[in-house]
């Protein structure tokens, strides 16, 4: 687990203290080591050199040395040590003659298999990392070689004899890889801060900021909030050829196989279930590093601890870190407790409030890169940070889990509409019925939620209207987005599939929810130098997932992840795996900004705010004051209003 950083500059070459200036800012991706390769890619030298922190095994030189010197291509790294701790997992990597260097951020967790189908194509290895795995595997089967892989990864390849650059970004996207091409040159990395020295111009991008005021949407296509930076989008990789056009192609390379089969009984789905998971946290365990788990007493993160003490025995300790809130709805400090003592897990728990969020703000704005939809994201930082502390360097984790599994309740809506689309009329009516008694919002909106994936497309501003979704609520300046061409998107795509749950479920792995808790988790986690592992994110595992019938995810009496609950019992606490009544990882967000009010009005009313024309500020300061004196409710949109105008202020965005 690392970050990386590279630059192609061929008509000014790369200023290397400007170069060195931006990997230093991905320092905490990976504090215990710094390589750096520098290249006349046009037949000249390439130079393998290191920085101030380079292991001290390393015989080479500082990148400083060679300040003055002409290099097209710079490729930088820093080094969070996880497999082969040893100076042999340096990076810079080379293979085959230094034809190949590899930067490389992730892991592949099936490396020892993939390592021993090329040892026996006759490749010998020098050392145990999975970085060299990965190089070797590249080199004898190009592009292919990514079908192979189970793992986390976004890396980049040096083709010298090609005079190419190869990334490419894992299945889901777990780990980051964005990139920009502008006056000449090519830039990427891992974090946005890395990039942003490089462009001439920081300014948002209209589309991206109407998704993330509307909806708190972020991360869901290639573009970000800063124009001209893209990511490279889950299960694809990109080729860039090294001449003064630049010129590249991007290519998909897995997608999720949807094809339901009917082959199959619940029992027999829920073994093949366990068996799959099972096996993802064995290979997800494989580390020289001490690993534990973010435990949030719910049945994901509750699965994945009882299954890592499935394998590791009764006598290796097993630590737990959880985030606690006193608030006695959105509080799971019983649970914690209940699946700690299940597991014989040592266990760790950090709290929070809004005096701690005030204090932190800034630091986890930039280490974000991007605004974010709710303070939970500042939870999650402090359990990555107590981690470390613990001494903990590596962390399982269950994102991913709801968005395959059904877990969130808005999916009862979209699977009341599949009934109904399937002519299951009775059985639409009666998970109606089981819907309405069971939540917590009106009938009208559960039936509009329902009605909106039944009708046609064209009403469905209307149907938006009726429950209160209108692309424009009244403090954004709608005339702003229409002069910059946006044109909105309801934040869930209308689809014809009569499984219209799993089509909803899919937009949420690929666009919708995943993308973006991946972007948090992954900062979070880097930014307390840790690791952190999502077990439930494998191909395999999502492709069996999405190949079953919608009742065995959200089954006819409203259970979610029902199967996955069958495939558990044994292991998980039946006390657990019974619930209904875990709401997710949540923070008292009104509270937090309702007690730190004198800080928002700092922002709310702050020059920077007056900089940014897509913000109605008059209606929006009117909305403010209300809320403080109690006449309207708290909404998230607060919360996206401070974000974005500290954000911008931090990253000098310009509006």
């Amino acid at each position: 687990m690392c970050g990386i950083f590279g630059l192609y500059s061929p008509q000014t070459g790369v200023d290397l203290k400007a170069f060195e200036r931006s990997v230093s800012l991905i320092r905490h991706r990976g504090p215990d080591d710094e390589g750096y390769l520098l290249a006349q890619t046009r037949g000249g030298p390439v130079v393998h050199c290191g920085g101030q922190e380079t292991d001290r095994h390393m015989a080479v030189q500082n990148i400083r040395d060679y300040e003055g010197s002409y290099f097209d291509l710079a490729l930088g790294f820093r080094r969070l040590a996880i497999l082969d701790l040893s100076p042999l997992g340096h990076q810079p990597m080379s293979w085959a003659d230094e034809r190949y260097w590899i930067v490389f951020n992730g892991e592949i967790y099936n490396y020892l298999e993939l390592r021993d189908e090329l040892i026996a194509l006759g490749v010998q290895f020098r050392s145990s990392s999975d970085t060299e795995v990965l190089l070797a595997a590249y080199a004898h089967w190009g592009a292919g070689a990514l079908s192979k892989m189970i793992g986390m990864f976004a890396f980049c390849i040096y083709d010298r004899e090609e005079r190419s650059l190869f990334l490419a970004r894992d299945y889901f996207g777990i780990k980051p890889l964005l990139y920009s091409f502008e006056n000449g040159r090519f830039v990427f990395g891992s974090e946005l801060k890395a990039l942003l020295p490089f462009l001439s111009e920081k300014n948002i991008n209209p589309p991206a900021l109407h998704a993330y005021l509307r909806y708190g949407l972020t991360d869901s296509n290639e573009g970000t909030l800063v124009a001209g930076v893209h990511h490279l989008l889950p299960g694809h990789w990109m080729k860039v050829q090294l001449d003064e056009d630049l010129s590249f192609k991007i290519t998909p390379y897995w997608q999720i196989e949807t094809r339901t089969r009917s082959d199959i009984s619940f029992a027999d789905a829920a073994e093949e279930l366990r068996r799959l998971f099972l096996r993802n946290i064995q290979i997800h365990l494989r580390s020289d590093v001490p690993v534990g788990v973010a435990l949030s007493g719910g049945v994901d993160s509750s699965s994945i601890i009882m299954s890592m003490r499935h394998w590791v025995g009764e006598r290796v300790p097993i630590h737990s870190i959880s985030y606690i809130d006193p608030h006695p709805i959105i509080g799971e400090e019983k649970w914690v407790d209940i699946v700690a003592a299940a597991s014989g897990a040592e266990t760790h728990k950090t709290r929070a409030s809004a005096e701690d969020l005030e204090q932190d703000i800034d630091r986890l704005m930039i280490s974000q890169d991007e605004p974010f939809g709710s303070t939970s994201i500042y939870a999650e930082r402090r359990v990555f940070r107590l981690a470390r502390e613990a001494g903990v360097v590596v962390m399982l984790d269950g994102q991913g889990a709801d968005e395959l599994l059904a877990g969130y309740r808005p999916y009862f809506s979209v699977r009341a509409a599949s009934l109904f689309r399937q002519w299951q009329l009775l059985e639409g009516f009666q998970f109606l019925c089981t819907i309405f008694r069971r939540s917590e919002e009106s009938r009208l909106r559960i039936l509009s939620r329902t009605g909106s994936w039944l009708i046609p497309p064209q009403l469905h501003q209307a149907a938006r209207s009726l429950i209160g979704e209108e692309f424009y609520p009244d403090w954004m300046n709608r005339s702003w987005f229409d002069q910059a061409g946006v044109r909105p998107k309801a934040l869930t795509n209308y689809v014809q599939d009569r499984e219209a749950l799993k089509a909803l479920l899919l937009q949420a792995v690929t666009q919708i929810s995943l993308p973006m808790l991946l972007r948090y988790e992954d900062r979070n986690s880097m930014a307390a130098s840790v690791e952190s592992r999502v077990p439930f994110l494998t191909p395999d595992l999502a492709n069996f997932v999405f190949a079953l019938p919608e009742s065995y995810i959200l089954s006819k009496d409203a259970e979610t992840k029902s199967v996955f609950r069958q495939a558990m019992r044994g292991l998980v606490p039946d006390v657990v795996s019974d619930r209904r009544d875990k709401i997710g990882f949540a923070t008292p967000d009104g509270e937090w900004m309702l007690k730190s009010q004198k800080w928002v009005d700092g922002v709310l009313y702050g020059e920077k705010a007056h900089q940014i024309p897509a913000l109605q500020l008059k209606t929006l300061h009117q909305n403010w004051e209300a809320i403080k004196r109690g006449d309207r409710p708290f909404g998230l949109e607060v919360w996206r209003w401070v974000n974005l105008i500290r954000w911008g202020d931090l990253m000098q965005i310009s509006f």
